[in-house]
């Protein structure tokens, strides 16, 4: 089945979805007033150097001050200091690069170079920046709970064909390209016309283009950055200095490539402005964008709506009827694997394995189609058999080659758990599209009825002395009042005589379930 990009525009939100198998595999949501910042560049300001944490915050003009790392600090920019790597070192750096899985994601353009260990240690945040001084950052995560915008000085422009990194000497090619005579030809091409002192990487749809093609993608990329380095000096920070693409220009730049059969969009100016982009970007594709003019709304003509409620459930059934449960904490996400309904057909360890495998897959797919990152737990059924372990470690390795956001994994534990870490730069679709319970506070769990009954006694114990009057009023919520009618009834009772006084009950469903008010008349 053919892979599609699904694209719903409205005035006050745009969503996309990525098809794969007719399986929503990727979604993407960005609303008016809560843009993406991702690839932004900016004129900051240093707000505080931390020397305990080797970083500073930086005011970027955002809600939050940014965060910068030392080794995100590029030192020919401030003027005092020299390119903290050699020429040596710049000769060390392999060929393989992180920015190329960077650009491969469409979402992050890390733009850290790699740096010896050695190097590393060496810098000291106190000796590279000042408080008040003003330097050029670029967002490469965006703010994420509590935490503000993650940001670095090693600048990283998208094009279609390459990625442009004008603080590093050094040309990159994708693993995606994987035919040693292309990736020759790609690089020898880059390496004749590219400036020196600067870096690029050779994107995965540059395969089969001629150098009249990259030459033109490279002009304007270095025209970009020669613009926002005029406009550096000036404007006075904090100000945004270069906005990246909206949503649907930033998707199409990096997703729809060769491997999408289709771009079906529902908005007729949106889809006006798709064709003109890729008139000038990728005219090759132009047959492959289509406007949606039915009457029934995009995501339901697709199901994608019914997949979005159901990324939203902490229970994904398996098909063989055992299940994996999925919580997102602050600090990772742990993912749970049971037999569930199934109880195999021979011996517990052969159905233990079939469950475990089954469960790779689709965690796979939740992990993308939920867009979860950071640390992530996976509690597999335990296995006692070692090649049982290996083989559920194998399958999840080839299960995240279609992941193109980056992981490392830790080997299998006896215990079945594996631990790993998944790229994250943007929220995850349970935190883009809800928001803490106002009842349990995000907890994820409420008081039971027998302990707010519970506390609603030890309550009238230490206010009896204190109320006035000739009787005792209970407000609280009717699944409250229910029980204390009921089951502990008797223990109400036993209250009344203690008290020497009537306790009336006086139910209250705008009440939260855990709330009480006692008073006396």
């Amino acid at each position: 089945m053919a892979n599609e990009l699904i694209i719903n525009v409205t005035p006050h939100e745009t969503r996309a979805a990525l098809i794969e198998n007719g399986l929503v595999t990727e979604l993407y949501t960005e609303r008016g007033h809560k843009t993406g910042y991702v690839g932004n560049l900016y004129k900051g300001r240093v707000l505080r150097v931390l020397p305990g944490m080797q970083a500073a915050f930086v005011d970027i003009g955002l809600e939050r001050a940014s965060f910068l790392y030392v080794t995100d600090v590029y030192q020919n920019q401030l003027g005092d200091f020299s390119f903290f790597l050699s020429e040596e070192d710049k000769e060390d750096i392999l060929e393989e690069d992180p920015h190329e899985e960077a650009a491969e994601t469409g979402d992050l353009f890390e733009t850290s170079p790699p740096v010896q260990e050695t190097t590393r240690q060496e810098m000291h945040i106190e000796d590279l920046l000042k408080e008040g001084q003003e330097i050029l950052v670029q967002v490469v995560k965006d703010p994420l709970g509590t935490k503000g915008p993650r940001v670095t000085m090693h600048a990283s422009l998208p094009g279609r064909y390459l990625v442009f990194m004008p603080t590093v000497n050094h040309i990159g090619i994708s693993r995606r390209i994987e035919d040693e005579k292309e990736r020759q030809r790609l690089k020898k091409i880059i390496q004749k016309i590219k400036p020196p002192y600067s870096g690029f990487i050779i994107r995965t749809v540059s395969m089969g283009k001629t150098e009249k093609e990259l030459k033109a993608d490279m002009d304007y990329l270095l025209k970009l950055w020669d613009d926002i380095q005029t406009r550096m000096g000036q404007v006075t920070a904090p100000v945004l200095l270069h906005q990246d693409l909206n949503l649907t220009l930033r998707l199409i730049r990096d997703i729809f490539t060769n491997e999408v059969s289709r771009l079906v969009i529902d908005c007729p100016k949106e889809y006006e402005k798709v064709c003109a982009f890729i008139e000038t970007f990728m005219p090759k594709l132009r047959n492959q964008v289509f406007l949606y003019q039915e009457r029934e709304p995009i995501f339901d003509a697709y199901r994608i709506e019914v997949q979005i409620s159901e990324a939203l459930g902490r229970k994904v059934w398996l098909k063989s009827g055992g299940y994996i449960v999925i919580d997102e904490t602050e600090a990772l996400t742990a993912i749970d694997v049971n037999t569930g309904k199934y109880v195999g057909q021979r011996n517990l360890e052969d159905t233990i394995l079939k469950t475990n495998l089954e469960a790779v897959k689709e965690i796979v797919y939740q992990l993308r189609l939920r867009n979860i990152g950071g640390i992530i737990i996976i509690d597999f059924i335990d296995m006692e058999r070692k090649d049982h372990r290996d083989k559920v470690f194998q399958t999840l390795l080839e299960a995240l080659k279609t992941d193109r956001a980056r992981t490392n994994i830790l080997k299998i534990s006896e215990l079945g758990v594996v631990e790993m870490t998944r790229k994250r730069t943007r929220e995850s679709i349970l935190r883009t599209l809800c928001e803490p319970c106002p009842y349990c506070e995000g907890k994820g769990y409420v008081k039971s009825r027998q302990t707010v009954c519970y506390e609603i006694f030890r309550q009238l114990q230490r206010e009896k002395q204190d109320l006035r009057g000739s009787k005792i009023v209970l407000h609280l919520h009717p699944d409250i009042a229910g029980l204390l009618y009921g089951q502990e009834h008797s223990s109400l009772e036993t209250l009344e005589q203690e008290c020497g006084r009537p306790i009336l009950i006086k139910t209250r469903p705008d009440f939260h379930i855990e709330q009480f008010e006692i008073t006396s008349y």
